[in-house]
């Protein structure tokens, strides 16, 4: 996942971070006095090295809210001079001054960013909902200054008499349909009803996500032996490490986040407690308490439903996807649909397998006589995949250092495009656990890259990207400074810690996130790096996990943690040959979550009920009763969070079908490591952000559109092209 960046008008990280939609908002901007930079360290430019970089050592929560006002109030000096100049509008009186205009909010909005989502304790928190009502009223007077919007309006309309450069004109078009889109255009009535409107989702935004940490807050206990049975040595090591971290020393603890849940459902033997974990998982905002989101959702879909119908969209779903890739929700549907047939077919046969070992184990006196349930999948999809392939996922985690792992994607970068990764410890980091590491290339510096690898509570679930500056050649040559958030469990044995094969997927996913931010070479910070179309976005990361399975990189970086032997060539050929494995699942989980999300927001005024719509939509799509959504509607927080995903979560798949057929171009060259095609990608994808529609920046790759054939080979619905 990506929290993308538009250092513009438009607010775009900072807003999301603060749960706030970055393109619309509408109500008075609170008029805050200035606070010297040299009173709050949160203001001030950024000094230090490599350009500067943000100063984590003076960070004080009671900075927060009055940083917040002070740089609203700049930025809004800023949109008041541009909206004011008595010049006829240009690029350079008008738009540049506009992407200089956040400057002082986005150091702001990245610090506090930071703390909302990795270290978002009860006082953070209580800042957070304060200000999230004061970034939509910022985003409203943006959008509803009327001078601006005319001044954008002339440059867009003379940008080629103007002689502007491609980049430019894409800036310019971009700013000016943003406004567009977000009612620039609306009587002021109807205007003044959409920021109320975006100010009400703000508040909402904000209650989902602290109804849905609460809930991620809580764990289950492991009572004894019992309780353990069949964990390996370092699940149950996590699983100690997680109490201790919550203040149970010597006790073990199932975490209610999916880092610590998934691993515990695929190797429990204790069926009975696999369904508690599972139960208390999948309800996560959904327990009919005071962390329930159902009535939360329903007031958004209606919020959002009739703020469409105010901007001239028959539905959120229209408005959200109208300038994306897809460009239409029917578009997005007839891809999901097309996979979700063969996908919900080979789930099928996934379970019949795990029926068929279940049924034997029974008959062997084995086991229970059992019929497969939701929380059995996992469990008995790696004896599946035991049986069926003699592969062992506990045998290949061995294997999987995190250190070794993070040291291959650094391996892979360096041979894919040359980067070289050093650790530094020259800057100030926001807690113990990050590192940084100086990016150089030929001996240039390129930039910074964050990580942040372990769990922690008051830390959100998952794994994202960050991107703390973006890079630029507007305002002199800036580099960036790109982060990684995961949510590993840390050791407290000193033993190495040990990831799974999904979870070693998803590091080098979000690196190549990181990688397209660092690759980024544009001229002007709102096209820069991963600022692009939702169902983009993904592309780069997704190609990226492509090199994690070479053999080239398991050769040199998965040892096994205790002897230091590569992994064998007996086991790669194991992994390789299991490779379409429970494509059914993977695909059937995450599609069924896109097109709840898209369905939901195609309903329309219909007044929805959200875990009723979920239950019968799934039912009507035949949706397999032994796996759910990878993301219910109650916890759906790339969807109801903020704005961000919503309508929007069909972009992994779309990007994956760009992945796919990218990625056949490396095969059709001389392989992985082919220099020519990465060159190629590189200059046509990574560097160019959104300074070129991305329909086009993929036929600039491939030299034609994308062929969706190539989703279906990949995920193993169809034959390998000959």
């Amino acid at each position: 996942m990506i929290l993308s960046r538009r250092t513009a008008a438009l607010l775009a990280s900072v807003a999301l971070t603060a749960g706030v939609s970055p393109a619309l908002a509408l109500t008075p901007a609170p008029k805050a006095a200035a606070v010297a930079p040299a009173t709050n360290p949160l203001l001030a430019e950024w000094t230090g090295p490599y350009g500067g970089v943000p100063p984590f050592d003076q960070v004080k929560v009671s900075d927060f809210e009055p940083a917040i006002d002070a740089a609203i109030a700049d930025q809004l000096a800023k949109i008041d001079a541009i909206a004011k100049n008595p010049a006829p509008a240009t690029f350079e009186n008008t738009i540049i001054p506009l992407e200089r205009s956040g400057a002082m909010l986005n150091r702001v909005g990245t610090i506090t960013g930071i703390w909302f989502s990795n270290l978002a304790s009860p006082e953070v928190q209580a800042v957070q909902a304060k200000i999230a009502p004061k970034y939509a009223a910022l985003g409203n007077a943006i959008n509803q200054n009327a001078a601006l919007f005319q001044r954008i309006e002339t440059v867009w309309k003379n940008a080629d008499k103007a002689g502007l450069n491609a980049e430019q004109k894409r800036v310019v078009e971009l700013a000016y349909n943003d406004l567009v889109r977000s009612g620039a255009k609306l009587s002021p009535e109807t205007k003044a009803r959409v920021a109320a409107i975006n100010t009400e989702l703000a508040g909402l935004f904000n209650t989902f996500s602290k109804n849905l940490l609460a809930d991620e807050g809580t764990w289950i206990v492991l009572e004894g032996e019992a309780d353990l049975a069949g964990l390996p040595s370092d699940l149950r090591a996590a699983a100690a490490s997680l109490a201790k971290a919550r203040g149970l020393e010597g006790k073990f603890i199932v975490a209610n986040t999916r880092s610590s849940v998934d691993p515990f459902l695929a190797a429990s033997t204790n069926r009975a407690l696999r369904e508690k974990v599972w139960r208390a998982f999948v309800n996560r905002g959904d327990n009919g308490d005071a962390n329930d989101n159902n009535a939360v959702i329903a007031k958004i879909l209606k919020l959002r439903a009739e703020r469409a119908k105010l901007l001239g969209y028959k539905t959120h779903a229209h408005w959200r996807v109208e300038n994306q890739m897809a460009k239409t929700p029917e578009a997005a549907m007839d891809l999901m649909l097309k996979v979700w047939g063969p996908a919900v077919e080979r789930v099928k046969e996934e379970v019949a397998d795990m029926q068929a070992v279940a049924d034997a184990e029974a008959k062997a006196g084995k086991g229970p006589k059992i019929t497969i349930e939701p929380w059995d999948y996992r469990f008995y999809a790696e004896k599946v995949r035991k049986a069926k392939y003699d592969l062992d996922q506990n045998e290949v985690k061995q294997y999987l250092q995190l250190d070794k792992m993070v040291e291959g994607m650094f391996w892979a970068a360096n041979t894919i495009y040359g980067y070289d990764f050093k650790k530094v410890t020259d800057v100030p980091v926001f807690h113990p656990d990050v590192s940084v590491y100086r990016v150089d290339r030929n001996g240039q510096f390129v930039g910074l890259f964050y990580f942040d690898p372990y769990g922690r509570p008051g830390k959100r679930s998952g794994a994202w990207m960050n991107s703390y500056r973006a890079q630029q050649k507007m305002d002199g040559d800036i580099k960036t400074i790109v982060s990684n958030n995961s949510n590993f469990v840390k050791t407290t044995s000193g033993e190495p810690v040990l990831i799974s094969w999904d979870d070693t997927r998803t590091l080098f996913h979000e690196f190549g996130h990181a990688l397209n931010g660092l690759a980024s070479n544009v001229t002007y910070p709102s096209v820069s790096g991963t600022a692009n179309a939702r169902d983009f976005v993904e592309f780069p990361s997704q190609i990226n996990e492509h090199w994690f399975p070479t053999p080239e990189l398991l050769s040199k970086f998965a040892l096994h943690y205790k002897t230091g032997a590569p992994l064998p060539a007996s086991l790669l050929a194991k992994i390789e040959n299991a490779g379409k494995f429970n494509q059914g699942f993977a695909t059937v989980e995450a599609t069924a979550s896109a097109l709840i999300d898209m369905k939901l927001h195609l309903a329309g005024d219909t007044p929805i009920d959200p875990d009723a719509f979920e239950r019968e939509t799934l039912t009507a799509l035949n949706m397999p009763k032994e796996l759910v959504m990878r993301h219910r509607t109650p916890q759906f927080g790339h969807v109801f969070s903020s704005d961000g995903y919503s309508a929007g979560y069909y972009g992994y798949l779309w990007s994956d079908s760009l992945t796919a057929d990218a990625w056949e171009a490396f095969e059709e060259g001389q392989g992985a490591y082919d220099k020519a095609v990465a060159k190629r990608f590189e200059d046509t994808i990574l560097a160019v952000g959104d300074s070129v529609d991305p329909a086009q920046a993929f036929r600039n790759f491939r030299g034609r559109d994308v062929n969706p054939e190539a989703l279906m080979r990949k995920r193993g619905f169809v034959s390998k092209k000959k």
